[in-house]
């Protein structure tokens, strides 16, 4: 891989995207800088004569094709995929619809896979390459009131951690970015669809739930652009790490997984140890 790379990016028009486009740019990188609406990108990014902005619906297949193709013919390769783009439908799992459940997988995970399945050819072609995710901690951990989101990242993650060996013999590698709380739009009205109430059971909860992260909306303690800086910094590296605890937050939720995943496994060892076939 070149020492200047090209950079495409999804979800560039908002949020940890637009701060990731700038910070790529800001280090020297050309950027194909990709989102529902090019105009809208350009306006948040900024015009800078090694950006592209290209409209790209990462639910829609044939986008990801056309944005491929605008990237080649503009800057002739592409280094390092971003998968950023997203969304959230928070909820009760008894209260969020199957329309909802399948949308959120829809653009969480389907979205990246058609992405990237654009891209690895390229990549391939070039043997070398760079495929980063951002995925969460609630793909990590799943928790209350994130059952939708918390299967499309957990799907994210496994998809990833399976692609990885499949892509190394061409020189392409992964990286995994498990954000704690930024300070993104991600919890904003645009970005956040809350499932309509509709059990009694779950009213109270609902209301705790909804109102504790409306009102963090805005004050989460994690800087998106100083996570943007760290992004390009991790990714120019020779051997990039396969994950990122992003925040501290993060890095505590990874060892409070994987203490909890030790205790399990040996919670019963010896049953556990006993399920084979006895030897005649």
């Amino acid at each position: 891989m070149t020492e200047k790379k090209v950079w495409l990016i999804t979800g560039a028009g908002r949020g940890l995207g637009v701060e990731i486009a700038k910070a790529a740019l800001a280090a020297g990188h050309s950027v194909v800088a990709t989102g529902r609406d090019a105009a809208k990108v350009e306006a948040a990014v900024g015009r800078h004569d090694n950006m592209l902005p290209v409209t790209l619906d990462v639910t829609r297949p044939q986008d990801p094709e056309a944005a491929v193709k605008a990237a080649l013919a503009k800057f002739d390769r592409i280094d390092v995929l971003v998968n950023n783009a997203g969304n959230f439908f928070a909820g009760f799992f008894e209260e969020l619809t199957p329309e909802q459940v399948r949308n959120q997988i829809d653009t969480l995970l389907f979205g990246p896979m058609n992405v990237t399945r654009a891209v690895l050819p390229v990549m391939r072609k070039q043997r070398s390459g760079l495929v980063l995710t951002i995925s969460s901690t609630a793909g990590i951990a799943g928790q209350l009131f994130c059952t939708a989101y918390a299967a499309a990242k957990f799907g994210v993650e496994g998809w990833m951690e399976s692609l990885t060996p499949e892509i190394a013999p061409f020189g392409i590698r992964t990286m995994l970015v498990e954000p704690g709380f930024f300070r993104t739009e991600l919890l904003s009205n645009d970005s956040t669809i809350y499932a309509a109430p509709s059990i009694a059971d779950y009213a109270e909860r609902t209301n705790q739930i909804v109102a504790a992260w409306t009102s963090m909306d805005g004050k989460q303690s994690g800087d998106p652009a100083k996570l943007a800086n760290a992004i390009v910094k991790l990714a120019a590296l020779g051997v990039p790490p396969t994950r990122f605890a992003a925040g501290a937050d993060a890095v505590q939720a990874f060892e409070a997984k994987a203490n909890a995943l030790l205790v399990q496994a040996h919670a019963h060892r010896e049953l556990s140890g006993s399920l084979t076939y006895d030897i005649p």
